[in-house]
């Protein structure tokens, strides 16, 4: 098992220290960096910027809205990006949700599923540059020649030649269909809020996917990247203190991260046995009782979601992550002297 450091996507302000960050991540061994981004920093500008003073590690979005870019805008990014790297880019992508897809992106939300399928055909098909890039599906047609079209778009082949045809797809889902689907046409899966726990749920929805005609991986070869923090403590009082610390951001995906009528990550959290602590973050959290909400965060939901206890303790934990199937640990880390730590534990 791989670590990689996630850098996510920033908060009112730009972050400080990122680059000594990446700098320890490199020197210490770990596999990749990931950038992310919701509705306000992007995940390619920082990757370019802090990953132009990396050499070995991998590069990666976790995740790229797709409805943000259109296909081949993704395609160009990623292309332009793996030439720059020298061939380091994972280019993982999400649907992100209704309320980001239709009130940030102006896009319609329906159909992800579809919708997902012609994105990652449509960029497999400008990296590998074999023929100009057509599409037939309803929801990104190449050429275009629905409303406002004037009739004269030619399929197209990239000018750049791409320094890999088949850069690695990992694709965020979350839902019984998303996951199978991911299973079967993408080389990786980053799923959220996954955990040894909740191992067990997503396996027949994997075992669908790699069952599949045509599925491009077995599980011998297809990556899973799960997130989670990791904290080498001294004691169980500042386990603890620790645990209560991670339990804001908990109830913010749980309780307010969508809508009230359609929140995905809650949906998690409802499969994971936590339904009715869900429905009351949510109406705690929607009705702007914050505090309330985070203080219902069962710790042994935080325990499960994240590797907290003394260094025997995490390497223990890490090792049940590792037999569930996960391939690379994404983890957010505050200091270099953090990562370092990380890493010579996990060693």
């Amino acid at each position: 098992m791989k670590l990689g450091l996630q850098l996510g996507y920033w908060g009112a302000q730009p972050p400080t220290g990122t680059a000594d960050l990446v700098a320890a991540a490199e020197e210490s061994g770990f596999d990749a960096i990931f950038t992310a981004e919701a509705w306000g920093s992007d995940a390619f500008t920082p990757l370019a910027w802090w990953g132009r003073e990396t050499s070995r590690v991998r590069l990666g979005t976790s995740i790229v809205q797709m409805s943000g870019r259109s296909p081949a805008s993704i395609a160009m990014h990623a292309l332009t990006l793996d030439h720059l790297s020298n061939g380091r880019v994972v280019l993982g992508m999400g649907v992100s949700g209704p309320q980001v897809v239709e009130g940030w992106y102006g896009q319609p939300f329906g159909k992800p599923l579809a919708r997902t399928r012609e994105v990652v055909d449509i960029i497999r098909q400008v990296l590998a540059r074999e023929a100009p890039v057509t599409n037939d599906g309803p929801h990104h047609p190449l050429p275009y020649v629905g409303e406002g079209a004037v009739g004269l778009g030619k399929p197209l082949k990239s000018i750049v030649h791409p320094l890999r045809p088949d850069i690695p797809i990992w694709l965020g889902a979350e839902g019984p269909k998303n996951v199978a689907q991911t299973a079967e046409i993408a080389d990786g899966w980053l799923p959220i809020f996954y955990t040894p726990g909740s191992a067990a749920l997503y396996q027949p929805w994997l075992d669908e996917g790699f069952a599949r005609p045509g599925a491009r991986r077995t599980r011998d070869d297809f990556e899973i990247a799960a997130t989670c923090h990791v904290q080498v403590v001294a004691d169980a009082a500042e386990k603890a203190a620790v645990v209560d610390a991670m339990k804001p951001v908990i109830a913010l995906y749980m309780g307010g991260m969508g809508a009230k009528e359609q929140n995905f990550h809650k949906q998690v959290f409802e499969r994971m046995g936590y339904a009715d602590v869900a429905d009351e973050v949510q109406k705690l959290y929607l009705d702007g009782a914050k505090d309330q909400a985070t203080a219902l965060i069962p710790d042994e939901l935080v325990d499960d979601m994240h590797i907290i206890g003394t260094a025997g303790e995490v390497r223990e934990r890490a090792a049940q992550w590792e037999e569930t199937g996960v391939t690379t640990l994404l983890l957010s880390c505050r200091t270099p002297d953090e990562v370092r730590q990380i890493a010579e534990v996990l060693a």
